[in-house]
């Protein structure tokens, strides 16, 4: 895998040319940047910005961004920066605007031929995947993720319901379940026509990690990625989870750091 070139792809197909996966949801050209609009419980932010952005050009695109989010009332938005995007002081100019920087990502990606077969990907003994087809599946894999992260899933829940009720063939959603309990959830969003599918969540409750399922979970989606004709898997991982991706066959193409704004009062 050609790391520029995927990432000139990824660039291109995810960022530049990106479409509302979420229903309800707006994607914008606004100049020098591509930016998504939704309600209050969806994703708004920037998504891309012209590589050829300088200095003076930054500056007054984080105003009109911060304009026109705040005159929609969102009481928060994000700057989704990439370590390769310009000019290099992007972020700090972000700062300076009075957006907060959060835990720094790695961009991740895989060719997904090489995942459907992962070594040691079985489901441990007692372990069911379950689809996330309903309401209930939707409030199984709300659970795991409280249970796992320690935060609150409302916004996830939401998120799932709407993906389930409005575009159900652009996604996957699966709850892993102990005993009937849910132990581990995960989730893939399909970007049509880009040859990229997303890997998002992959939450597991400290009691059953290190027995495969990440492993079991991340093989699942490839095979299904696979079997509607995806090239590759996209993974915006955090420390936890981003050695354990890169053993698996990852690849480093940057990292991400969210830039969050909200309005003061």
């Amino acid at each position: 895998m050609r790391t520029d070139e995927v990432r000139d792809l990824y660039d291109r197909a995810l960022r530049e040319h990106a479409r509302p996966e979420d229903p309800g949801v707006e994607v914008e050209r606004a100049g020098p940047v591509v930016r998504r609009v939704g309600g209050p419980d969806d994703w708004n932010g920037i998504v891309w910005s012209d590589p050829e952005l300088d200095a003076e050009g930054a500056d007054a695109a984080i105003r009109a961004q911060i304009g026109h989010y705040t005159a929609l009332g969102h009481g928060e938005f994000e700057w989704k920066l990439h370590s390769h995007d310009r000019p290099a002081d992007l972020g700090d100019r972000l700062r300076a605007a009075g957006f907060v920087p959060g835990p720094p990502e790695s961009l991740l990606v895989a060719p997904v031929e090489a995942l459907t077969s992962l070594p040691g990907a079985q489901l441990p003994e007692g372990v069911v995947l379950r689809p996330v087809t309903d309401a209930a599946g939707a409030e199984l894999m709300a659970r795991a993720h409280e249970r796992a992260f320690g935060t609150d899933a409302g916004r996830l829940r939401h998120q799932v319901l709407a993906r389930l009720e409005r575009a159900p063939d652009d996604f996957v959603a699966l709850v892993a379940l102990a005993g009937g309990e849910p132990v581990s959830s995960a989730r893939m969003e399909l970007y049509p026509g880009t040859g990229f599918a997303g890997l998002w969540g992959g939450g597991t409750v400290a009691e059953w990690r290190g027995r495969g399922l990440y492993r079991a979970l991340v093989a699942h989606r490839a095979a299904v990625a696979a079997e509607r004709g995806y090239r590759y898997l996209q993974v915006d991982a955090t420390d936890m989870s981003a050695p354990i991706l890169t053993r698996l066959g990852f690849t480093a193409l940057g990292t991400t750091t969210p830039y969050v704004y909200r309005p003061a009062g």
